[in-house]
């Protein structure tokens, strides 16, 4: 519903900020950037970590060579989901790779600075209880980067054991975030040959990752600024994730 609804508001003169994922396909996404270009109104999407200020530290120690040059990803996120909408395709899209492997997609990008250039994916479903009739239980994706740099990427509807994290690992260092993706309780730990091992996590009690991303939607309504997270953002992340569902069913690599 995310493209009608978008559409519907830019029409009626409205902003728009948009949960993520931001559409279920790249044409629908291409629409809501169309009719809110149209309108002249601001197009948010939801990527509420972008906001966050333990994500943005991790981002700025990267980019302050913290790891030295980036070597490669690792990012997980999933849990064992009940029955629910989010297992019927048509409302969902697809399955954990919609739902919360976005924010492993999301993470990989924003991490390295980079867009990837190809992808590889696969996708199971091992629990044969009736769940996963429509939509894949399992998702394992890998990205290469121009720089070089790897990403290995999984998601599951599966296990409780699943993930939460995103751990970067650099020529002369390491930095992990476990959890990486929750509403609370963000954890960093820092690993290099020049600081050794520490905690760098920045204590938030009240974290209100939400108000975040409605004060910087807000603030670009107020001062006429471009919104950070607009919806080439979520074009991006949808093409990716379209490349990686084309990947497994063709079982092969796929150029972005």
């Amino acid at each position: 519903m995310h493209a009608e609804y978008t559409i519907r508001a830019a029409k009626a003169g409205k902003h728009v900020l948009c949960e993520k994922p931001m559409a279920n396909t790249v044409a629908e996404c291409e629409e809501m950037i169309a009719a809110c270009k149209a309108a002249n109104k601001k197009l948010m999407i939801a990527y509420r970590l972008q906001y966050e200020p333990n994500t943005q530290k991790t981002i700025d120690l990267l980019r302050q060579g913290y790891v030295g040059k980036i070597m490669e990803l690792d990012c997980a996120f999933g849990f064992n989901i009940k029955p629910e909408w989010r297992l019927n395709k048509k409302l969902a899209g697809g399955g954990p790779l919609y739902d919360v492997g976005i924010y492993c997609v999301n993470a990989s990008r924003y991490l390295t600075g980079e867009e990837p250039i190809s992808v590889q994916g696969y996708t199971s479903v091992i629990t044969k209880d009736g769940r996963f009739n429509e939509v894949e239980e399992n998702v394992v994706w890998n990205m290469r980067f121009p720089s070089g740099i790897l990403a290995n990427c999984s998601t599951s509807y599966g296990s409780n054991f699943a993930g939460n994290r995103a751990r970067v690992i650099g020529q002369t260092g390491m930095l992990n975030m476990n959890p990486a993706y929750s509403y609370t309780g963000l954890h960093i730990v820092g690993d290099s040959l020049t600081a050794g091992k520490q905690d760098i996590a920045i204590p938030d009690p009240n974290p209100t990752q939400f108000a975040r991303e409605a004060d910087h939607l807000a603030d670009c309504i107020l001062n006429n600024k471009e919104v950070k997270s607009d919806g080439q953002e979520g074009l991006r992340d949808m093409k990716i994730i379209t490349a990686i569902y084309k990947s497994a069913a063709e079982g092969r690599a796929v150029s972005l």
